[in-house]
């Protein structure tokens, strides 16, 4: 088989990763959520390099999804949006990067 193919058992089992994951923008931030506790959204908007509009609407998507939870506060009169991962998020991380690298011929360490 030509190395520029992929296996037909492999393209079956990336077809069945989470889609809301595995866009780029989103898997940058779920990555990003999943080794710190909270971050702020100026913060993670400058970790993954999105404009505010793209992390915007990444952050809605990954929240309607129950992957994400948002806390809104005031800090000095300031507005101030910190997110985190919920379980369900974190679970859901899990299962992405355990399928992703089992597909590719890894495992999880």
């Amino acid at each position: 088989m030509n190395r520029s193919e992929p296996s037909p058992e492999k393209s079956q089992t990336l077809t069945g990763l989470d889609k809301i994951i595995h866009e780029p923008g989103r898997l940058a931030v779920v990555s990003f959520l999943y080794v710190v506790d909270e971050v702020d959204f100026l913060f993670l908007m400058e970790q993954t390099a999105l404009t505010r509009g793209n992390l915007s609407t990444h952050m809605a998507k990954l929240e309607k999804a129950g992957y994400v939870a948002v806390e809104k506060s005031f800090v000095e009169k300031k507005p101030r949006t910190a997110y985190s991962l919920t379980d369900e998020g974190k679970r859901a991380f899990e299962k992405y990067r355990t399928k992703l690298l089992s597909s590719l011929g890894g495992s999880v360490e």
